[in-house]
């Protein structure tokens, strides 16, 4: 939940960006938790998508740049399409979809509360 500063606007919390390292660090481990079938492409580009959005999340703490949330959000995108993408189902699929929503959902809310601020790109 956002708070309002002293100008009434939304304001981006610390939370969130906990939230997104936690995600991203679901995102970098999946791979271990299912069964991949030998699908090690698939396998790097989560992981190196995780590693992204947990970096992406510690950045946002410490610099507040609308790239680092734009970013963001075409990971969690990323995220949703990649079961289309390296042709995988099952419970992974779904795992991906869902962590990619959230990841993407996160980012359009930090992006929303900060739409006012004097921000550099």
């Amino acid at each position: 939940m956002a708070t309002l500063d002293n100008m009434g606007l939304m304001q981006h919390r610390r939370w969130e960006d906990v939230a997104l390292m936690i995600l991203g660090a679901m995102v970098l481990v999946s791979p271990m938790w299912f069964d991949i079938g030998g699908n090690t492409t698939m396998a790097a580009a989560t992981a190196l998508v995780g590693a992204a959005i947990v970096v992406l999340g510690g950045l946002e703490q410490i610099f507040l740049r609308r790239w680092e949330e734009i970013l963001t959000l075409f990971c969690g995108l990323w995220m949703i399409a990649s079961p289309f993408t390296f042709e995988y189902g099952g419970a992974l699929r779904n795992w991906h979809m869902g962590l990619g929503i959230a990841v993407a959902l996160l980012a359009i809310l930090e992006l929303w509360q900060d739409r006012n601020r004097n921000l550099e790109a």
